[in-house]
């Protein structure tokens, strides 16, 4: 088979076909969620009976976790002390863990969800993001229009955002994430953006000429100045499911807002370099590129008869 190369100039990346090697007659339906440790040991947050797989850099399966204990996983966010959150928006809640799934504290009151758009948290909660002083940002979500600030041993500190299109609104805020310097970064998923605040709540700016951003994954700065990647949903509805270049992609922006690579094809599909739609995404410390895609929620309806849908990828950075 052809080694298939997406991007260009300082950012290329090979595309590693079926990467995760699951067990044998295991599923993961979709993955919701991706996340990387400090070993670049990989968490795959999948909607199959096995909720969190591990594996290595190299796709070999090293354990599973979480069996029967998660409504319906929808991302998770890494540590810097061999943690992770894991958000359950089935569930309304977001739950600390050890890397082997030990609950250490939940936030949100799991099955009793806030009230619609109420403003209280949660209401089918999205995400998580860490301040650099350990701070904790939940993105609320599919029921509500909200940002939520917690303590690091989970105190609200405060909340900011209602329904709207205006800036310092939110129609779906849908993933978060933070920079060293402590602003907080929102995709407004159905209203094409990313927005960005300061610590307080207080917008500063955003970022247009995205599709449905769902995944944000900002590295860390390795000398150059940190970089966010983005993964944007295919089109959602079926008048325009077949027009090419709107997402079905993973954009590189610098923290500026200025695009630097965009990976993928013109149009959504499963053959190699293509993305149906990217709902997570990681960096490992060698600067691949690990995209969870919730394929089968996003195409399954145009699948006859219901098949398997490829749901994770890797992108292994040229240097």
């Amino acid at each position: 088979m052809a080694t298939v190369t997406l991007g260009s100039g300082t950012f290329l990346y090979e595309v590693v076909e079926g990467w995760a090697k699951l067990p044998s007659g295991w599923s993961f339906k979709e993955v919701a969620g991706v996340g990387v440790d400090a070993h670049d040991r990989v968490y795959a947050f999948s909607r199959g009976q096995h909720p969190m797989t591990v594996f290595d850099r190299d796709g070999n399966f090293l354990t599973s976790w979480g069996e029967g204990k998660f409504a319906r996983p929808h991302a998770v966010t890494m540590g810097p002390d061999d943690t992770m959150y894991c958000t359950d928006d089935g569930a309304h809640a977001v739950f600390k863990c050890t890397l082997e799934g030990k609950v250490l504290m939940t936030l949100g009151v799991p099955g009793k969800p806030g009230p619609f758009q109420g403003g209280q948290p949660f209401n089918r909660c999205t995400h998580v993001a860490l301040s650099p002083t350990g701070d904790i940002y939940v993105s609320d979500g599919y029921g509500n229009s909200r940002v939520h600030k917690y303590t690091a041993d989970g105190k609200l500190l405060l909340s900011w955002g209602e329904p709207g299109t205006d800036p310092g609104q939110f129609n779906l805020p849908h993933n978060i994430a933070t920079d060293t310097a402590g602003y907080v970064y929102v995709a407004d998923r159905e209203s094409h953006r990313v927005q960005v605040f300061d610590p307080s709540g207080r917008y500063e700016t955003q970022w247009n000429n995205l599709h449905r951003p769902c995944g944000l994954f900002i590295d860390k700065d390795r000398g150059s100045g940190q970089l966010c990647y983005i993964g944007e949903a295919g089109p959602g509805m079926a008048v325009n499911k077949n027009v090419p270049n709107l997402g079905a992609r993973v954009s590189i922006l610098t923290l500026q807002g200025l695009p630097l690579a965009r990976l993928g094809d013109r149009l959504p599909g499963e053959g190699p370099g293509q993305f149906i739609a990217p709902h997570g995404v990681a960096v490992d410390s060698h600067g691949d590129i690990y995209v969870a895609e919730v394929s089968w929620t996003a195409y399954g309806q145009y699948l006859t008869p219901p098949r398997e849908v490829r749901t994770l990828q890797k992108l292994v950075r040229k240097h």
